[in-house]
């Protein structure tokens, strides 16, 4: 496999590992019992705000240790 190949799987996968740990945690801090048909405003105001606090930090973390390198 050519390494350009290996670049796209690598970040294909860094972006899955990403997208899960996401669902996870804000799934477990914002979902309470068992869901409905959809989500209540607060269910759904809680994953909103978790999921771009996560992406923020996510991408302040990647930013600080590519500054590193």
């Amino acid at each position: 496999m050519p390494v350009f190949g290996l670049n796209q799987e690598k970040e294909r996968a860094m972006v899955n590992e990403v997208v899960a740990k996401l669902t996870s945690s804000c799934w477990d801090k914002c979902v309470t019992g068992t869901p409905g048909s959809k989500f209540s405003s607060s269910e759904y105001n809680c994953l909103s705000h978790c999921a771009q606090r996560y992406m923020e930090m996510n991408m302040l973390i990647m930013k600080r240790v590519q500054s590193m390198q």
